[in-house]
């Protein structure tokens, strides 16, 4: 006899409910993004400041006690930004010399009487060259050099260590080690990877595509941006910040800055120049936090924290410099030069400046993010419009659409009333799909509602099997129940060694491939899945409360 126990029954229902309430938000796809996107940028806002009246209507346009996560869409269906980026490892290089020469010139000062004077040379930007005045002392001097010198910090460096250090006459040449150079390189690129995923991430877009391409190259893709300049203006902003020593102001930009000097103009393009010591006194890689705030006078600006490194070296410099203007640089352009008016302990302050709100919390998110490690150079960009986004949709909703209906008008003409409660199955069967891709956040591109659209195809495979088994056991002459029992017990071994294999195929695709491959085998691996629970548990239960209603003689499939 059929028998199907009560908390069994309850869990199938729950289930059921539970894949049809996270596929709901997707039926007013429209009014929940907007929803998302204003907490989002709510978030965002300082705190204490009050609510804009849009960003309000479109927080409440949803109810919060509803769920709110919704099935992405990719790049090919809603249109997006895409840009394929070089990262300058060079100027790391650059940057790793520049700031070892106060070390060096410290080594060189304790054996002073050896060496004589020390002056840095001008030269090729990737070799440090420093002259002392007694040649006698140089192989003091370089053994002095090679003891700054640390092992190279990877699998493929072992052994190594990070500085190469020789002589020209009575010049010091100091050069990064091959080990070394690559270190710099796989850091710096991986340290891209995760700043630019960060800014992207925390301004709201969702799901971006930030994948490594070959040595030095960043493949960026983000859905929902409205042009590749959008997207360039936020991840081409290198957000560097430093803090450094003034030494004059002038209103001539073609000035020559003199020896070790950097000559930046001021953000606020007032005019006015500002020459700088080049080497900062302390960097934004020692920011632990930064936030949007107000200043005195109720200006936007941006209060920031140190670590407890940069907190002490800021708090032993304005110590010592009180009186002295102080410039807070941002990508090679002055925020603001403030005189030092007393000691600033603890590490932390404020930048002010000319900003709005929106600037001053741009700012913050990307000093929050971190600072790009070196320039990105973009290779290629290109915007893929909403209107082929809207096309895909459309040609992918009318594939399913047609799908759905040829599987459902077969089913009901091979398998009469059998056939209608398959069918009823088979939609659950949809919903229960969108609802695990939107309960995990999942992208749907082009190829995954193909991937729906074989899953609709399939779904009805597993119907199929036990529709034709029950059949087989009506013609021995068994009683309707013991026929559809028998049915599914004969069948399930067939549906699970069928779904199996394309469950394999599933995963290797999603393990082995990318992007749209992966979009491809989330969506079949789940229509899988949705597919053999309907079709076992689903459709059975339908049936067995049909006949237990209805405890027909004779039945027909």
């Amino acid at each position: 006899m059929l028998q199907i126990p009560l908390w069994r029954r309850v869990l199938i229902w729950l289930l059921v409910a539970m894949g049809l309430w996270f596929a709901m938000p997707n039926l007013n796809y429209t009014t929940v993004e907007r929803h998302n996107d204003a907490l989002a940028d709510i978030e965002l806002l300082p705190e204490g400041a009050d609510i804009p009246a849009e960003l309000a209507a479109a927080r409440d346009a949803w109810p919060g006690f509803l769920p709110a996560t919704l099935v992405n869409l990719g790049l090919d269906l809603r249109g997006g930004a895409h840009l394929l980026a070089e990262v300058q490892v060079g100027d790391v290089y650059e940057r790793t010399l520049d700031g070892l020469w106060p070390s060096v010139r410290d080594a060189l000062r304790e054996i002073r009487d050896q060496v004589g004077s020390i002056r840095r040379q001008d030269g090729k930007l990737d070799v440090l060259r420093v002259r002392i005045s007694e040649p006698a002392g140089m192989s003091a001097a370089l053994q002095a050099v090679r003891a700054l010198s640390q092992p190279v910090v990877t699998l493929t460096g072992v052994g190594a260590q990070t500085l190469d250090v020789s002589s020209d006459g009575n010049d010091i040449l100091i050069t990064l080690s091959d080990a070394e150079r690559d270190a710099i390189a796989e850091r710096t690129l991986l340290q891209s990877l995760e700043i630019v995923r960060r800014r992207i991430d925390e301004v709201g877009t969702r799901e971006p595509t930030i994948q490594r391409q070959g040595a030095d190259r960043i493949l960026i893709q983000v859905p929902g941006i409205g042009s590749a300049e959008e997207l360039k203006r936020l991840i081409g902003t290198t957000a560097r910040l430093t803090f450094h020593s003034v030494v004059s102001v002038t209103g001539n930009g073609d000035q020559s800055p003199g020896a070790r000097n950097v000559i930046y103009p001021s953000l606020d393009d007032d005019g006015q120049f500002y020459i700088l010591e080049k080497t900062p006194v302390v960097t934004g890689e020692n920011l632990t936090n930064a936030q949007p705030a107000f200043d005195q006078n109720g200006r936007p600006a941006v209060n920031f924290q140190f670590n407890p490194t940069g907190g002490r070296i800021f708090g032993q410099y304005t110590a010592e410099n009180i009186g002295n203007p102080f410039a807070i640089v941002l990508d090679e352009e002055v925020i603001t030069a403030p005189t030092i008016q007393s000691h600033i302990p603890g590490g932390s302050g404020i930048i002010t400046g000319n900003f709005s709100v929106e600037s001053s919390t741009e700012l913050a998110v990307l000093l929050r993010a971190g600072a790009l490690p070196a320039e990105m150079v973009f290779l290629e960009e290109r915007t893929i419009g909403p209107e082929l986004g809207a096309d895909s949709i459309e040609a992918g909703r009318i594939a399913c659409l047609v799908a759905f209906a040829a599987v459902l008008i077969f089913m009901a003409a091979s398998y009469g009333w059998f056939g209608l409660l398959a069918n009823v199955a088979l939609i659950l069967n949809v919903g229960m799909i969108f609802g695990l891709l939107s309960a995990i956040g999942a992208t749907l591109t082009l190829p995954g509602i193909a991937g729906i659209v074989l899953t609709i195809g399939m779904a009805v495979d597993a119907n199929v099997l036990v529709f034709e088994r029950i059949r087989e056991e009506l013609k021995t002459a068994k009683g309707p129940s013991r026929a559809i029992e028998l049915g599914y017990e004969k069948a399930l071994s067939a549906i699970i060694d069928a779904n199996i294999t394309t469950i394999i195929a599933a995963i290797i695709l999603w393990v082995m491939g990318s992007g749209p491959v992966r979009g491809f085998a989330i969506t079949l691996g789940f229509g899988i899945i949705t597919s053999v629970f309907t079709a076992i548990f689903v459709t059975r239960l339908l049936i067995v409360m049909w006949y237990e209603r209805r405890r027909p003689k004779t039945i027909n499939v």
